[in-house]
């Protein structure tokens, strides 16, 4: 009896240490729509099911705020294992050591499977410090029948910059006094960089010297630079409301053309049906150029348990999520695995054309440097200006002193 009440006591003592033993990664994640909170909702108790080890306990905080509240729990050595985070800041935080590297998590089959944009994205200063569920890109949705009704044709080829503006000519031409939506309703920020330095990096122009990122005077003020963002004021001074605050132009006819993502699929497929038209980005200053990346996963350099952290990660980016998070949210699936079995974006689906520029030389990530949110301040800054009538070339050069500025502030960034 004794020997069966000391068995009992063991076997108990063994289970409480098995449940002692679980490890707890906190994961937290911007409150996007609505539909992407339910397919993370569900891919976390996924894992929570079939883990008993390790669980996650899920944190969301508001997409507005998300950036600061990460900031500030950097600062307190308080940030989560696990977290989300918009690509615009990826490099400033793997550069200021609140990511860690994740290469050893990651085996040569799982990193093959990814799309190279999502790599090069993920990537810094030769390490890989994240993954995303998603992937992105630019593109020209039509109205079929406003373009018929002005007698545009559609090419098998990207249009050229000059054909792009006849195109608008000619709808303007037709009746529509905007004719191309540029959605200027979203506001001074991201979108302007991501949506509108492609057109100057399409004249050859670009953010930044890439060449140790050191400097941005000579390159986002440079000659193609300026052709690039004249070109740019020119297509907003005569064929775009910049003023509008509406995001239902296009869908209502009040534009024929709307120069934006793969976002607006759901909303515009619904409204125009088989009147919508897909088209690639134009070419216009010689070559294809187009904006790429998301939101990524990474590993805070906080954690305690940076292993049980590597294989929330993976779960979160796994085939399944990002196809379940594709489907929901209409993003570009992160995985060929994933791409493969997607109806929209695989090789027939209606949103093909996203995988195949981000396939090709077109697209262009975000400059790898922690000094980033300082180009992208810049830039918008500059590109909103121009939009208003300001002088390309002195928005630039103010750019230029900016960026540059904020690298000297720096000490140029130095590696840690």
């Amino acid at each position: 009896m004794k020997n069966q009440v000391l068995l009992t006591a063991l076997a108990a003592t063994a289970l409480t240490g098995v449940a002692s033993a679980q490890v707890k990664v906190t994961l937290w994640s911007h409150s996007g729509q609505g539909i992407e909170r339910e397919v993370i909702d569900a891919t976390v108790k996924k894992f929570n099911e079939a883990n008993k080890d390790i669980q996650i306990d899920l944190v969301r905080l508001p997409e507005g705020s998300y950036n600061d509240q990460v900031n500030a729990a950097a600062l307190a050595n308080r940030l989560p294992c696990v977290l989300d985070f918009d690509g615009p800041n990826l490099y400033n935080y793997a550069w200021s050591g609140k990511i860690i590297p994740i290469d050893k998590y990651i085996n040569a089959a799982t990193r093959a499977d990814f799309l190279p944009s999502i790599i090069s994205q993920g990537t810094y200063n030769g390490k890989l410090y994240t993954l995303a569920v998603g992937d992105s890109g630019l593109a020209i949705w039509a109205n079929r029948s406003l373009l018929a009704k002005a007698g545009v044709t559609i090419p098998n080829r990207p249009w050229t910059g000059n054909e792009f503006v006849q195109v608008l000519t000619r709808l303007k031409a037709s009746g529509l006094q905007y004719p191309l939506d540029m959605k200027f309703n979203y506001g001074r920020g991201e979108w302007y960089t991501y949506g509108f330095a492609p057109i100057m990096q399409s004249f050859g122009g670009d953010l930044i010297n890439r060449n140790g990122y050191q400097t941005a005077s000579g390159v986002i003020n440079g000659p193609a630079a300026v052709r690039g963002m004249t070109y740019f004021q020119n297509l907003t001074k005569n064929f775009v409301n910049v003023a509008t605050r509406s995001d239902t132009d296009f869908v209502e006819g009040r534009a024929a053309i709307s120069f934006v993502g793969h976002w607006t699929w759901a909303d515009y497929s619904k409204a125009l049906g088989d009147n919508l038209l897909l088209l690639p980005m134009p070419a216009f200053g010689g070559r294809q150029v187009t904006g790429m990346g998301g939101w990524n996963y990474g590993i805070s350099s906080d954690c305690p348990n940076p292993d049980a952290a590597a294989k929330v990660l993976l779960h979160m980016v796994s085939t399944e999520s990002v196809l379940a998070m594709s489907d929901a949210a209409g993003g570009v699936p992160s995985r060929k695995s994933a791409i493969a079995r997607s109806k929209n974006f695989g090789p027939n689906g209606a949103l093909s054309l996203y995988v195949r520029q981000l396939n090709s030389r077109a697209a262009v990530a975000r400059p790898a440097t922690p000094a980033y949110p300082a180009i992208t301040k810049a830039f918008a800054e500059a590109a909103a200006n121009i939009a208003a009538g300001g002088n390309v070339k002195a928005e630039l050069d103010r750019a230029a002193r900016a960026i540059d500025q904020d690298i000297k502030d720096n000490n140029g960034y130095p590696n840690k």
